[in-house]
């Protein structure tokens, strides 16, 4: 491996949650009086931390969402992952080669820690990510796009970022990785290409990113 510790992003990364946050969140905001579809959710919030979902609504509408917010959005939310989550295809093979070659690897996300593992418990990738290589925007207070979340993720792991490599699903968290001077690897599974251009390479099926980061 050419890098000294692989970045993974979470949502739509490790786990298929996307879908199905994006489908809730876009529910809660509509019921609270923000119309919002399913793919003005994708487009607006994907990969972000909760405060900018805050953040972008006072600004749009003037309106604060309500101080339960968070609250309600989760429990629906990791109710669904309960039944629905799955782990992104061939996301484990990927995790188990990294882990038999002994190449430092961890999970940098947007969510808190109570959905991180709540979508690793579930779909059995708990396995690989023990409590010192989860990190989420919790740990530092400024989400993505902010350099904030990667910088610690290496700090912490003892790597220096021009050393690191990023998997990012989302513009947010493209820039985010860019900012902090590392390399990134965009999966576009469920983003256009179009919109992850700014990635140094761009992939579409999990099975590739190992000959990516070789």
């Amino acid at each position: 491996m050419r890098y000294d510790l692989i970045i993974f992003d979470n949502d739509g990364v490790l786990v298929d949650s996307e879908p199905i946050s994006n489908r809730h969140l876009a529910a809660c905001l509509t019921e609270l009086g923000h119309p919002t579809s399913y793919e003005d959710s994708i487009r607006d919030y994907m990969g972000s931390a909760m405060h900018r979902i805050h953040e972008l609504v006072l600004e749009r509408t003037g309106q604060r969402l309500p101080d339960d917010f968070d609250d309600v959005f989760h429990k629906r939310v990791f109710a669904a992952f309960e039944r629905e989550l799955t782990p992104v295809a061939g996301v484990a093979d990927v995790l188990e080669k990294l882990a038999t070659d002994g190449v430092p690897y961890c999970v940098a996300s947007s969510g808190s820690h109570a959905r991180i593992r709540v979508g690793h418990r579930t779909t059995g990738l708990d396995r690989w990510f023990p409590e010192e290589r989860i990190f989420s925007s919790e740990d530092v207070g400024r989400g993505k796009p902010a350099p904030d979340l990667f910088l610690h993720a290496a700090r912490r792991m003892g790597v220096a970022p021009e050393r690191c490599v990023v998997v990012e699903d989302s513009p947010l968290g493209v820039q985010a990785a860019l900012a902090a001077g590392m390399d990134v690897c965009g999966f576009t599974a469920m983003t256009p290409a179009a919109r992850l251009s700014a990635a140094g390479q761009l992939f579409c099926d999990m099975g590739e990113l190992l000959d990516l980061l070789i």
